[in-house]
C-alpha cells in the first residue's frame, strides 16, 4: 500500500506543484505581481472596449427619433398596404370564430359576457381616453370640414356607436353582435379616396357604391368599410348589417399616423342585426381606397372572421 501511495504522489505531484508552487509561490504559474499586470490589462481593455461600444450606440441612438421610424412607408417591413383587424379575439390565435350562445336575458356568467369583457378592455381608452398619455399634443374635436393641425389628435366619439355601446352589452345579450374593426397603423400613410363612380372597384359591393354617392364631397375623404357573407349562403344567413359611425368608415381626419401621444385609431362598429342561428358564417370585411390592395393570403386590406350564434363549439374560453 505504502509503494502505491509513493507512486501516486509521484504521478500527480507535478500537476500540483502547476496549480500551486509553495516554493516559488506561484499560482497556475504565475506569481501574485504577474497575476496583478494580467488583471490590470483585461481590467482596462474590457473598460475601453465597453467605452467603445457604449459611444457607439450613442452616437446611433442620436440619429433615431423615439417616435418617427427611420424607415417609413415603401422603405420599411411594414409596406404601404394596410391590413385590416377585428376585435373580440378568441383564445386561440389560430381560430377566427366568434361564437355566442342563444339569447340570454339573464346576462350571467356566461360565453357571451366573456366576449363583452375582453371588449371593455379593448375599448377603455375610448371611454376613458384620460388614460392615454397626451404629452405636448392638444385633442380636438375634428370634422370633415377641420382636419387637425401640427401637434393636434382628433378625439374619439363613442356615441358614433350607437347601439354597439358599452352600456348596451355591444348587444351580445341579444345575440345580435357586434364587431369591431381598427384599419393597422402605418406611419405616414396617407388613403387615396373612392370618391366617384369612376373611382369604384368592380368588386365594390353594390350597396357601398350607392352609399358613397348620398354623402357630401366633405364626407367622402373617407377610408370605406363592407362586410358581408363569403359566398351567396352566407350573405342570406348573415342578414343586414349596420355600421356605426354611419359613415361606412375611418374618417379621413384619422389620417395620417404620426405617433402622436394621445392618438386613438378610429374604430367601425359593425353591427349584425339578425344572423342566423345554429349555423358557421363566414364573413370577410374590406377597407375600401385606391391605395388599398385586399389580399387574404397577405392579410392585406380586409379581414376574415367566423361567426356562429348557437350551436356547438369547442372554443376554449377562458
Amino acid at each position: 500500500m505504502g509503494v502505491e501511495r509513493h507512486e501516486d504522489f509521484e504521478t500527480y505531484y507535478p500537476y500540483r506543484k502547476k496549480l500551486f508552487d509553495k516554493e516559488s509561490k506561484t499560482v497556475l504559474g504565475r506569481d501574485f505581481e504577474s497575476w496583478c499586470k494580467l488583471g490590470s490589462f483585461y481590467l482596462i481593455f474590457y473598460t475601453v472596449l465597453i467605452a467603445f461600444f457604449s459611444l457607439f450606440m450613442w452616437v446611433f441612438f442620436q440619429t433615431l427619433d423615439p417616435r418617427i421610424p427611420k424607415w417609413k412607408l415603401g422603405k420599411s417591413a411594414i409596406g404601404t398596404n394596410p391590413g385590416l383587424g377585428f376585435r373580440p379575439l378568441p383564445d386561440d390565435i389560430e381560430s377566427t370564430l366568434i361564437w355566442l350562445e342563444a339569447e340570454n336575458k339573464t346576462f350571467g356568467h356566461t360565453v357571451n359576457e366573456k366576449w363583452t369583457v375582453r371588449l371593455d378592455k379593448f375599448l377603455d381608452k375610448y371611454y376613458a381616453p384620460g388614460k392615454e398619455k397626451k404629452g405636448t399634443a392638444t385633442g380636438k374635436t375634428c370634422h370633415y370640414n377641420d382636419f387637425p393641425r401640427v401637434g393636434e389628435v382628433c378625439g374619439f366619439d363613442v356615441t358614433w356607436w350607437g347601439d354597439c355601446s358599452k352600456d348596451n352589452k355591444y348587444m351580445y345579450h341579444k345575440s345580435t353582435p357586434c364587431v369591431f374593426l381598427k384599419l393597422n397603423k402605418i406611419y405616414g400613410w396617407v388613403p387615396d379616396y373612392i370618391r366617384h363612380r369612376g373611382d369604384f372597384p368592380p368588386d365594390m359591393p353594390k350597396q357601398l357604391q350607392r352609399h358613397i354617392e348620398t354623402r357630401e364631397e366633405a364626407q367622402k375623404q373617407t377610408v370605406w368599410v363592407s362586410c358581408e357573407g363569403e359566398t351567396s349562403t352566407d350573405v342570406e344567413y348573415l342578414g343586414p348589417v349596420k355600421y356605426y359611425p354611419d359613415i361606412q368608415g375611418f374618417p379621413g381626419f384619422y389620417f395620417p399616423y404620426v405617433n402622436s401621444e394621445g392618438y386613438l385609431s378610429p374604430l367601425v362598429a359593425i353591427h349584425f342585426v339578425q344572423p342566423k342561428q345554429g349555423i358557421v358564417i363566414n364573413v370577410e370585411c374590406k377597407a375600401w381606397a385606391k391605395n388599398i390592395k385586399h389580399s387574404r393570403k397577405d392579410k392585406l386590406g380586409s379581414v376574415h372572421f367566423e361567426l356562429m350564434i348557437g350551436g356547438h363549439s369547442q372554443i376554449n374560453m377562458k
